[in-house]
């Protein structure tokens, strides 16, 4: 049991070191994930027939909608974007990031995080910014819809998960963390909102000619993604993402059962950040109990929920967000980490300290 929890502590630290040191392994982090995820699933003895298949299975349903939606955005190209000109002639760009950001974090727990998060990249897509600002309202939106989709067990499978586990009503968690989550997305608005104002004021400073430069460099760099080709690879790298994501949350159990679980839930709330990298769904299943508080509940969940945004493996939305933008893990590191990092902190006061 030693060699298998020395061995998995080992492949966590490659999961969180190797993407930000090694520029192959952060271009082909689906594939590094992959084989991280059979190797974690391995050395624990958790493969089986049962695994493969729901490593196969669990995939389809996101890889289908991110198949789907793309080739209908891709045919009604002209029509979108001549609508989203004339909202951006009409409506100030910040606010338009401010109602995208609330509107659908507020609206994944009905729609589910991947529609939401798949409406969210043609957005972040067609705003009239540069590639690094589209990036930080991307990991922004991304935050919102991952708190938001965990309001009901239609939004996510870390919800879907927990009512299971709590064998509660359809409306608890939004009743349980409605009171968090709610104004954290509107934060999560306003700073949005506020970054996108603070950049259209920044090129509005710059020479004619190095925006030009740099508009035309960054259109180069997303052209491919409105490709059939891009499209497909697109489904199939989320595909292979959450496949991967599978191996790894079942195979890290071992690790988390002698470990995590024993943990003060104080303390779990940090450990959570973990998830960043980890299927939190896996996390939820194995920490939450129906004899548990409320405030342990609140703190487990809230843990998982805040620090799935930190990382690009760490929710649906980023996966599909950074495949679509292109989005490399240091790139999203460097907006998401700092980001999740205040936020655990300013939720650990509301929690534990006020």
């Amino acid at each position: 049991m030693v060699m298998v929890i020395i061995g998995l502590v080992i492949i966590l630290l490659l999961v969180l070191v190797l993407p930000f040191t090694f520029k192959i392994v952060e271009e082909q982090l689906e594939i590094f994930l992959f084989i991280m995820g059979i190797a974690a699933a391995l050395i624990s003895g958790v493969m089986n027939r049962e695994l493969i298949l729901a490593a196969f299975e669990h995939p389809i349903m996101i890889a289908s909608a991110v198949l789907i939606a793309g080739a209908l955005f891709h045919i009604l190209r002209e029509q979108f974007e001549g609508f989203m000109q004339k909202v951006f002639t009409k409506v100030p760009v910040p606010a338009v990031v401010f109602l995208v950001v609330v509107v659908l974090g507020l609206l994944s727990s009905v729609i589910t995080a991947i529609i939401a998060s798949i409406i969210l990249v043609e957005i972040i897509f067609q705003l009239p910014m540069a590639r690094k600002d589209k990036i930080v309202i991307c990991v922004i939106a991304c935050f919102s819809i991952g708190f938001g989709a965990a309001l009901t067990p239609i939004g996510e499978p870390l919800a879907t998960i927990a009512i299971a586990k709590l064998n509660e009503e359809f409306l608890y968690l939004f009743k349980l963390l409605g009171k968090f989550i709610i104004p954290a997305i509107i934060v999560f608005g306003c700073l949005g909102a506020f970054y996108a104002a603070r950049a259209q004021k920044a090129e509005k400073g710059m020479p004619s000619a190095e925006l030009a430069i740099t508009v035309e460099e960054e259109d180069g760099e997303e052209v491919e993604q409105d490709t059939w080709r891009g499209i497909i690879i697109r489904a199939l790298k989320v595909y292979l993402f959450v496949m991967a994501l599978t191996f790894l949350g079942e195979g890290f159990y071992p690790l988390i059962d002698a470990y995590i679980l024993k943990l003060d839930y104080r303390l779990l709330y940090w450990v959570n950040t973990v998830s960043a990298v980890l299927d939190n769904a896996t996390l939820t299943a194995a920490e939450i109990s129906p004899k548990m508080t409320t405030m342990q509940i609140e703190a487990i969940l809230m843990g998982l929920i805040i620090s799935g945004g930190m990382l690009i493996p760490g929710n649906i939305p980023n996966i599909i967000s950074a495949s679509k933008l292109r989005i490399t893990s240091t790139e999203w590191a460097k907006i998401g980490v700092p980001l999740g990092a205040a936020v655990m902190a300013i939720f650990y006061v509301i929690l534990f300290v006020l």
